[in-house]
């Protein structure tokens, strides 16, 4: 799909629906591929949702055949200076940092392919749901580019051996062998992807807004930490989270064997 071809049709749809928000990459022809104009468009979407309290979670989707098929390669090309291609990196560095620093949990809703930087969103997903005859590959090694970026992400989600095997022969696991590597959490069959990502939207979105925010935050900060520096920083998390009136509702509502009623403080 050309540059002018994008510009005709919006790259990212929006829907919202029970605390839920959907965000679908919508380059069908192009296999939903990371141009600088997708990106921007998605980015503004997460950082519109950052702030929107009214969402509690975030699905992410593709339309078309598959789900994200990496960098626009026929953009990278028709611009061969450095200056762009950092550009290229930075914005895809900075959406996938954003997804990561989201108050909200995401989910990616993976069906087709999800290649190169397309596997790097599914990795950098705090969860992942796919069909399973989706394939999943880092293939940069087979055109010359090796997915060095796409690797940040990926071999922080499954173990070394199994990421370096994908990286350096450039082949694609199907969906069973990315559930046993741990590079999603769930693989249904096709029929089933919309219910089964819906059911887990739901019971996320029925939880304290603030307890998730506080979780998601603390959990990517502490797996950095060596472990006693982490109990430090995530035991003074829950002294925090204790005062919160959310935790106080949760509580009462548990001992009183009723519903809670959250307020998101």
């Amino acid at each position: 799909m050309s540059v002018a071809e994008d510009l005709e049709t919006p790259l990212v749809l929006r829907s919202d629906a029970d605390g839920i928000a959907c965000l679908t990459l919508n380059r069908p022809k192009a296999y939903n591929a990371l141009s600088l104009g997708l990106m921007a468009a998605l980015q503004a979407e997460l950082d519109a949702i950052a702030s929107d309290r009214a969402v509690k979670v975030v699905i992410l989707e593709g339309t078309g055949k598959g789900f994200c098929a990496g960098h626009d390669l026929r953009e990278m090309r028709a611009r061969t200076d450095a200056a762009f291609h950092e550009q290229v990196f930075a914005a895809c560095s900075k959406l996938m940092m954003s997804i990561t620093e989201l108050p909200q949990p995401v989910i990616a809703k993976v069906h087709g392919i999800a290649t190169a930087a397309g596997c790097q969103i599914v990795a950098t997903a705090d969860l992942a749901v796919a069909a399973d005859d989706t394939r999943f590959g880092t293939p940069g090694v087979n055109i010359g580019l090796f997915c060095s970026t796409p690797m940040v992400a990926v071999s922080r989600a499954i173990p070394r051996k199994q990421v370096m095997e994908m990286l350096l022969t450039g082949e694609m696991i199907d969906a069973d062998t990315a559930l046993r590597h741990g590079l999603i959490n769930r693989a249904v069959p096709e029929a089933e992807l919309d219910a089964a990502v819906s059911e887990m939207a739901g019971k996320i979105a029925s939880k304290s807004p603030l307890v998730l925010k506080t979780g998601k935050a603390a959990f990517y900060r502490q797996l950095e930490m060596p472990l006693a520096e982490a109990y430090a920083y995530t035991s003074k998390v829950m002294v925090e989270n204790m005062q919160a009136r959310d935790a106080a509702e949760g509580i009462d509502a548990f001992i009183e064997k009723r519903s809670p009623k959250w307020t998101g403080e």
